[in-house]
């Protein structure tokens, strides 16, 4: 008798299970996705870098996770690549940088063809620091597997909030420069695919 209900109701569970697909997590796609980082010296050269390896997920929630590879830096210089990941990002003991938020409700109940502007605030971890940081960025709904997020203006990032200042220091030094500035500005632009 027993046998006979556990075995109706899992015929049940999985009937639902088959009306209702379970939604998929979002991937960052990287083929189409992008984030850049600005650094000046000597009081008017800015740059712009990125890195090259990121990914991340979003649940249908909104729980936002995205991990940016520090070793990946790009600044088209490799002398300057090696630089920063071994003295400024220590890349052997924090190899990650990573983002937790949850976005909101506007941004994940979008239809497609939808787009809203908006505010992402959240948990950026890195080099051991963990420091509330928001966003300011636009969400489109693409189509029903494409959502897009890009920052609407840069973030501000002070080196000195995760323990980089000395890591700045030693490149400043290295490199002959007269200053770098501690704080970088930082944007992207991301294609979630599900």
């Amino acid at each position: 008798m027993m046998t006979t209900r556990i075995r109706t109701l899992s015929a049940a569970l999985l009937a639902c299970g088959l009306a209702f697909p379970a939604a998929a997590d979002w991937s960052i796609d990287g083929e189409t996705s992008a984030l850049h980082f600005l650094s000046t010296k000597n009081a008017q050269v800015t740059e712009v870098h990125k890195f090259d390896s990121f990914d991340g997920t979003l649940s249908d929630g909104g729980k936002l996770n995205v991990a940016v590879d520090l070793s990946s830096v790009n600044t088209a210089i490799d002398i300057r690549n090696k630089r920063m990941q071994e003295m400024l990002f220590n890349v052997a003991k924090f190899a990650q940088a990573t983002f937790e938020a949850n976005l909101p409700e506007s941004m994940m109940n979008l239809k497609s063809g939808q787009v809203v502007n908006g505010k992402v605030d959240g948990i950026l971890m890195l080099h051991g620091k963990a420091v509330p940081t928001s966003f300011a960025v636009k969400a489109s709904k693409v189509n029903d597997d494409t959502l897009t997020v890009s920052t609407t203006s840069p973030t501000l990032i002070k080196a000195e909030s995760f323990g980089l200042a000395e890591g700045v220091a030693a490149l400043q030094k290295i490199a002959g420069l007269k200053s770098i500035t501690t704080t970088v500005p930082v944007t992207f632009s991301v294609t979630f695919t599900q």
